[in-house]
Parts: C-alpha cells; structure tokens; sequence
C-alpha cells in the first residue's frame, strides 16, 4: 500500500469530529439515562420501605385519611393514610388545568392567527416575564390577594383548593401558552390557504382546521402545564391550608403531595416511620405524574389520528 492509499484510507477530519460528537451524544445520554434510573430506584427503594420494613398495608395507605405517622391510632397502628393528599393533589392539578387551558388557548390563537406582528412582540414579553416570576412571590401575592378575597366572598379561613388552584392557575399559564404557540406557528401555512380558499370564514379556519392541526400539542403543553402544577410545592403550601384532611369543598384547608413533603421533610429521622411515609409520598408523586402523562399523551394520540 502506497502513501497516497494510506491517505485516502485514513480517517478525515470531518469523520473523527463526527465520532467525537456521537460519543459525546452517547455519553450524555447515557448519564441521563443512568440519573434517571437512579432517581426512580431511590425514591422506589426508599418508598416501599414503609410497606416492607414498617408492614404498612398498601390498601390502607391508599384509602386512609388519618395522617400522622409519629402516632399510634385508636387501633394500636400507625395512622400512614394518604388519600387527602392524593386527592387534593388532584383537585389542584385538574382545577388549575381546567382554568389555564381555555385562556391559555385563546391568548395563543390571537397572538399566532389574529393579532397584528406589534401586538404579538408585545405580549411576547409580559409571558416571559410570568414564567421568570420566582414561585414564592406567586404564594406571597396568594396568601396576601387571594385568601382574603376567598376568605370575604366564600367565609371561612379563605385557604384550600379554590386559592392554590387560582395560583398554580396563574404559574402554568405562560408555560401552556408559550408552548401552545409553538404549536400552532408549525400548522402548515397551507393548510389555512386551502381551508380559506374551500370559503371557510377565518373562525372556521382556527377552530375546525388549525386548532386541530396542532391538537397534539396543545395536549402536550398542557401535560407540562400540569407536570409544573403537579410538583409545585412552595406556592402552593402557602396558600392551601396544609391540614392533612380530605377537602370537603374548595374552601377548606387541605395538604397536596408537594406542601406535606416541604413541611415535614425537616422534622424526620432517616429510617424511621415518619421518614419511610415521605419517601412513599414521593413514590406516590412520582407513579401519579407518569400515569398522568401517559394519560394525556393518549388523548393527544387519539386527537391526532382523527
């Protein structure tokens, strides 16, 4: 074999530069991978310690309301039940959803379909500014605002489901909006020539062609809306009342996931009972934000293939 051979059989530049960049890829996704696994593994292992080491029923865990874990019940075991959380997690969640969305949509539509380019480049920024506003500034203007008006039109102490799902309503707005947005600039811009062109009015063009066009990603940008509602904590405990009781109406005091976590965390001792029922908490957290966005995506899938 020559020289000129060798050259032309020696690896380039360009290739060793693309070798380097798949083994960066590699690596990075890979730590990711492993991280991940990590994390689930921890809180699994620390979570089911409860259930294995403690001998706490799964059923009763689940179905319980009676939550303190330092103490002996009337009937001589631990009270580890976490239904109040589980459902106030849920009613927070759905409840902040179910307003964000609908706004969220409406704002995307007119900034992408209806408003002129100066009108869109200056809500650009005011959605900005709602994403960078710190979490506690949100429960600080909850616990200031909102409880005392809660408190004034429904009676009562003004915390609960009502005040931290009109938080975690304003906190998630932006998020869906923004990535709502997103997905309607990547309708095709055919597909509203054609719909205009057929004689569909403008509205009918939005809502019966572009609207559902993008559908699968406005069930996304709502999935990571809830994804943030679902483990926001610090708001949230500010505003909600944090009693460990399944709410009986928007307006009594309650306790998420999220809120009996941070308001506890401090007060444990590793291994011990009370540290064990935290860890299923978070176990508990965990499994329900994967069934929830497994959930959604579905519905977004099933959008999708109409």
């Amino acid at each position: 074999m020559n020289n000129i051979q060798k050259r032309l059989l020696k690896p380039s530049a360009a290739t060793h530069q693309d070798r380097r960049g798949r083994l960066i890829s590699f690596v990075c996704v890979s730590f990711i991978m492993i991280l991940t696994v990590a994390i689930i593994g921890f809180i699994a292992i620390h979570g089911l310690a409860t259930f294995t080491d403690n001998h706490i029923s799964v059923w009763d865990f689940l179905t319980k309301s009676d939550w303190n874990p330092g103490q002996m019940g009337p009937n001589g075991k631990p009270e580890v039940g976490a239904l109040a959380m589980i459902v106030a997690s849920f009613a927070v969640t759905l409840l902040a959803a179910l307003f964000a969305t609908p706004f969220a949509v409406a704002v995307a539509v007119y900034m992408t379909e209806l408003a002129p380019k100066k009108g869109a480049r200056m809500l650009q920024p005011v959605i900005e500014l709602l994403v960078g506003i710190p979490s506690v500034v949100y429960g600080f203007v909850g616990l200031v605002v909102i409880v005392p008006a809660i408190r004034t039109v429904f009676g009562g102490t003004g915390f609960g489901v009502l005040a931290g799902s009109i938080v975690l309503f304003v906190m998630i707005l932006p998020t869906i909006t923004s990535l709502t947005i997103d997905s309607l600039k990547q309708v095709p811009g055919y597909y509203r020539n054609a719909s205009l062109a057929l004689g569909a009015t403008r509205w009918q063009t939005i809502y019966k062609v572009i609207l559902r066009a993008a559908l699968p990603g406005i069930m996304t940008a709502v999935v990571f809306g809830m994804a943030r509602a679902f483990g926001e904590a610090l708001a949230v405990q500010m505003v909600i009342g944090n009693a460990a009781i399944v709410p009986t109406s928007l307006t009594s005091p309650t306790s998420t996931l999220t809120s009996q976590l941070t308001s506890q965390m401090g007060d444990t001792i590793m291994g011990t009972l009370p540290n064990n029922a935290l860890w299923s908490l978070a176990l508990v957290l965990l499994l329900m934000s994967v069934i929830f966005n497994v959930l959604v995506k579905l519905i977004g899938r099933r959008g999708e293939l109409k």
